[in-house]
């Protein structure tokens, strides 16, 4: 009995237990299912399905007259869910679709067989297919064998990006700018917010091996593209400015440049170039140099040295300055004209044509060497020490030192007077110049004239007057005369033309190489080198009533070729003026092309009749996809027909032309 007694109470502990746990099991299943339930669900839904964003197609960038700088085309990577497909129809279509496969992507219909049957033994349901597909090829291969059945019997899975394309190909690049992983630069980062659209979901699920794919075939919310900005940029002043940069630094293998071209009334960048060099001695939109770089001017500061003592009526044109022997000491530093034996006795315009460094130190040195702030103010008046403001990030700061600065020196007024000691970005220099031709106004740059949705304009930028008058109207008359007697008969006689007018100053500065370690690890203290100048010419043309106002700048140029800026920089100035004038005369002055035209590349032979009639340079589209180029194409104006299927082999209008816009392209496909 007493054995039994035991038996049954240890039974009864077990019934018991397993009671317990049993009404745990029932607690945590309820608690699961209808307390914490929706938590769970969600958790789990949230391991197993996302929403991927589908990024919106950027607004495009177009230049002034229409023609394409920038825009976004749709890419496309082509996977297969295999186990979604019937055996049946896998087995019936499969050759049909490795076939057509074969075609487009040049493999032989073997291979894909192959690979589509080993991803059905290993039960891949996300295989890829092909990369960066172009949406004629995409689709195309929706219509393909077993493809056209859709995602869910025929496993075909697109997944859709955009990328940033540039028709017009290098030329004005960084200006274009980018907004991506390597941040907002140029018209793109600066417009980024309104440009970036609205932004899509597709609802992925979670598959093996930690792979997602689209669930449907329609997005749950479609992309709504991003808004369009016109800039001010004019493709054919751009083309002949770029070309003539180009030219001029591959001949001195310099190390960078720029040239900016601006319209002078309404401050309209009608064109900017920005040329670096490659490690291989290849040039490219390295950086937005006109913006971003602020250097030491050099001579073509003397323009508003000499403009600060006319307005405070100081001296007159006519004052006779003894240039001496063309070298004297300030504080026993040289200062030292670059012809040899000096000008002597002569006028200060004259000082100012030949770009005289002891003329113009000796006059300012004179009147302002007792109350330097009243040159470091007047300076400033004219804008000099100011940002200009514009959009586009990155712009470097201006110095014009002051008297109160600590960096003050008893040389400081002297070197600031022929350019040494103040730093300006090229851009900073061309808005001051810009000024002069416009009268005294100072008007800021501009790189955009309206944002659009679709044909619609959003909103419009107009003229900027910064500055009213920065001088009278006799000081900025005086000026204008000296700098087209520059071309004339001074520094850069070289550039002179009688078929049409131009004014401007020359600038040669030398490099300030920083305090650093030579090869040998000994300290070298700062210095002016010997070796390295920035050579640059800023004016305007025509002379008389300026349209068009220019700044080059070109950085190290090889010594043992030339280093002036009326050898390096002057040039191209000219250069871009005289190609501006044949294919958009500014007045009523003409060129001889028999004449003025010799001296031009063959590139350019016929170059100005085309300008005349064409306003579209046709891209490169050999070796793109086919609907790539076609868009592309057909989003600047043009007509495309074509033959074949894949990539473009053959454009019946070669890169570079000048098209009319309605023009009809042929491509052959591979």
């Amino acid at each position: 009995m007493v054995v039994k007694k035991g038996i049954l109470n240890k039974l009864y502990i077990v019934v018991v237990l397993m009671a317990l746990s049993f009404i745990v099991v029932v607690f945590k299943i309820f608690n699961l299912q209808y307390i914490e339930g929706d938590k769970y669900r969600k958790l789990s839904l949230e391991k197993t399905h996302r929403n991927d964003t589908i990024f919106a197609n950027r607004g495009n960038v177009y230049a002034a007259d229409g023609n394409l700088l920038a825009t976004s085309m749709s890419k496309f990577n082509i996977r297969m869910d295999v186990m979604a497909v019937k055996s049946s129809v896998f087995e019936r279509d499969i050759k049909a679709l490795s076939n057509e496969l074969s075609k487009m992507f040049k493999k032989p219909s073997s291979y894909f067989q192959k690979k589509l049957r080993d991803a059905r033994k290993r039960k891949n349901r996300y295989l890829l297919i092909a990369r960066n597909v172009g949406y004629n090829d995409y689709a195309k291969m929706k219509t393909f064998p077993i493809f056209k059945l859709g995602v869910f019997r025929g496993g075909f899975i697109a997944e859709q990006k955009t990328v940033r394309v540039h028709p017009i190909g290098k030329i004005a690049e960084r200006t274009v700018g980018y907004d991506n992983h390597r941040g907002g630069a140029g018209i793109e980062g600066a417009f980024a917010e309104y440009m970036q659209g609205e932004n899509g979901r597709r609802l992925k699920q979670k598959i093996a091996k930690g792979q997602w794919k689209p669930i449907n075939d329609v997005n749950e919310k479609e992309p709504i593209d991003g808004r369009d900005v016109i800039t001010t940029i004019d493709v054919n002043i751009q083309d002949i400015t770029h070309h003539a940069l180009l030219k001029q630094l591959e001949y001195f293998d310099a190390d960078h440049g720029c040239a900016v071209v601006m319209e002078v009334e309404t401050g309209e960048v009608k064109a900017i170039s920005n040329l670096g060099r490659t490690k291989n001695g290849k040039y490219y939109e390295k950086r937005n140099y006109a913006v971003w770089e602020s250097h030491e001017p050099g001579s073509t500061f003397k323009l508003a040295s000499l403009m600060v003592a006319l307005e405070d009526k100081k001296v007159d044109t006519s004052l006779v300055v003894d240039c001496g022997k063309g070298k004297i000491f300030v504080n026993n530093k040289k200062v030292e004209d670059s012809k040899r034996g000096g000008y002597g006795k002569i006028s200060l315009a004259r000082v100012f044509e030949v770009s005289s460094n002891v003329g113009i130190v000796k006059v300012i040195q004179k009147h302002y060497d007792k109350s330097p702030k009243k040159f470091t103010d007047k300076i400033n008046s004219f804008g000099l020490g100011e940002m200009t403001g514009v959009k586009i990030k990155g712009e470097g700061k201006p110095f014009i030192r002051d008297p109160k600065d600590k960096s003050w020196s008893p040389i400081s007024l002297e070197w600031m007077a022929w350019g040494y000691g103040v730093s300006l970005t090229p851009l900073q220099q061309l808005t001051f110049y810009n000024a002069v031709a416009n009268n005294g106004t100072v008007v800021k740059p501009r790189f955009v004239k309206e944002l659009r949705v679709g044909n619609k304009v959003e909103k419009s930028f107009d003229k900027i007057v910064l500055k009213e008058k920065i001088a009278s109207q006799t000081t900025i008359n005086k000026v204008r005369k000296i700098m087209e007697n520059v071309v004339k008969r001074g520094t850069a006689k070289n550039i002179y033309s009688p078929n049409f007018s131009m004014a401007g100053k020359t600038g040669t500065a030398k490099k300030w190489i920083p305090k650093h370690k030579d090869e040998n690890g000994k300290t070298v203290y700062g210095h002016y080198s010997s070796k390295y100048y920035t050579s640059s010419f800023a004016g305007f043309f025509p002379a008389k009533e300026p349209k068009y106002s220019c700044i080059v700048v070109i950085h190290k140029p090889k010594k043992e070729k030339g280093y002036y800026g009326a050898t390096v920089a002057a040039p191209v100035f000219k250069e871009i003026a005289q190609k501006i004038y044949t294919s958009t005369p500014v007045d009523n002055q003409s060129i001889s092309e028999e004449k003025e035209f010799a001296s031009i590349n063959k590139s350019y032979e016929n170059y100005y009749t085309k300008l005349r009639k064409y306003k579209t340079i046709m891209p490169k589209v050999t070796g793109m996809v086919a609907m790539d180029a076609i868009s592309l194409l057909e989003n600047m104006g043009l007509k495309v027909k074509f033959s074949g299927s894949g990539k473009v082999v053959e454009q019946s209008i070669e890169k570079g032309n000048k098209v009319k816009k309605g023009a009809t392209v042929y491509l052959k496909l591979s």
